[in-house]
């Protein structure tokens, strides 16, 4: 198994996207590696593939509960073990998640912050391989960035923690100057491997206009559009 067949037969894609590739050599080579990509770029699939790759467990930190679900469904219905421990469940379904993550059920555990150094997440990644550490919205753990955390701060005390570094890779959407490398010295990367695509996104436009029957246009660009998707903004 290699990263094209695992693009294809678990994921369903012929190709990379842009930036994809690179990183996940990167993290196959076992280097640190950091992605600024848009939002629907496919980060991803950036820190899944070497997941899947690697012997070990993958540890996904996420603020989003919203999207430790989607992801870990999507996960699951492509047939691989993946699970998520963030205050959406309970201490009973946490103990379980657990004890399967222990018995190797799972390749990649979706983890909050908050979690990383509960007594019980210790003991499990004491007790396991953990191959890598992927950071999701990386952009948290920065004081410049106007989502910070302090619970990221956790994830630097977390990767100390660990018998062995695993490798690292953080991921976001945007990030300054001062961002990035704040995500860089705060989280240790060692050398990484930086990957910014830019921002454009072909596949998107936006327009503005201002017709004399509003309703009627709107009507007319509806019948136009039966089989795209889109968005219209209205100022009331």
């Amino acid at each position: 198994m290699d990263k094209y067949s695992i693009l294809k037969d678990t994921f369903g894609y012929t190709g990379f996207r842009e930036g994809q590739e690179e990183l996940i050599d990167g993290l196959l080579s076992r280097r640190d590696v950091l992605g600024i990509m848009p939002t629907g770029a496919g980060k991803s699939l950036c820190f899944q593939i070497p997941a899947l790759l690697f012997p070990g467990i993958t540890v996904v930190v996420s603020p989003l509960i919203s999207l430790m679900k989607d992801q870990v469904t999507a996960l699951n219905a492509a047939g691989v073990h993946a699970a998520y421990i963030n205050s959406s469940l309970s201490e009973g379904q946490i103990r379980k998640a657990m004890e399967y993550a222990g018995a190797g059920r799972y390749k990649i555990i979706y983890v909050a912050p908050e979690r990383l150094m509960t007594e019980s997440f210790l003991a499990l990644t004491g007790s396991v391989e953990i191959s890598m550490v992927a950071v999701d919205e990386a952009h948290c753990i920065s004081q410049w960035g106007q989502d910070f955390r302090p619970s990221y701060l956790k994830i630097v005390d977390f990767i100390h923690t660990l018998p062995t570094r695993p490798v690292i890779g953080a991921f976001t959407a945007t990030a300054t100057r001062a961002v990035k490398e704040d995500i860089s010295c705060i989280l240790g990367l060692d050398q990484p491997l930086a990957v910014v695509t830019g921002y454009d996104r072909k596949n998107l436009f936006f327009s503005v206009e201002k017709p004399k029957d509003r309703q009627q246009a709107i009507l007319l660009y509806l019948k136009e559009n039966q089989q795209k998707s889109g968005i219209i903004y209205c100022n009331t």
